[in-house]
């Protein structure tokens, strides 16, 4: 039986597999988590797995699971020393999987891309993922995140906002 780091490796391999086959590029640098939240763009309205998608139907938990992953294992490749905290003896491993970065702050990629699938756009991946390493980094924001919220908000927009009913 594999650790929990070996799965979560393992995973974020696969998941960059995946998402190429659908036309995303995945290629470790803080900048492809743009492509993550274009993946969730592309595959849920109001919400919701759009019919047809990669999350509709049951079993969207590993995917969830290997996108966060990636987003854990593309962080550990830009910030020298972060590191997976697991326990393989907590049921919930999966979920409660966290970062330990250098300046002793500690994250939870799996749980950030979970918030993701709830909450939509508002949860984006990429403010995020930059916000936490820019100190590491030196990163510029890159601005064409927000022509991809941009179109989020406009197909998930399905009154006008000053209709309450």
């Amino acid at each position: 039986m594999a650790t929990l780091k070996e799965d979560i490796k393992a995973q974020s391999e696969w998941i960059v597999k995946a998402f190429e086959a659908d036309g995303f590029k995945l290629d470790g640098s803080i900048d492809s988590i743009i492509e993550v939240d274009r993946f969730f763009t592309q595959n849920m309205k109001n919400g919701k797995p759009k019919k047809g998608g990669r999350l509709y139907g049951k079993g969207f938990g590993p995917k969830l699971f290997s996108i966060g992953s990636y987003v854990g294992e593309t962080i550990i490749k830009n910030v020298k020393g972060t590191e997976w905290i697991t326990d393989d003896n907590d049921p919930q491993g999966e979920l409660n999987v966290s970062l330990k970065l250098p300046n002793d702050g500690e994250i939870w990629p799996i749980q950030k891309v979970m918030k993701r699938f709830q909450n939509g756009s508002e949860d984006a991946i990429y403010p995020y993922v930059h916000l936490v390493t820019k100190e590491f980094t030196n990163l510029p924001f890159k601005e064409e995140f927000w022509a991809l919220i941009a179109e989020t908000d406009k197909s998930e927009q399905t009154k006008p906002w000053w209709k309450f009913w």
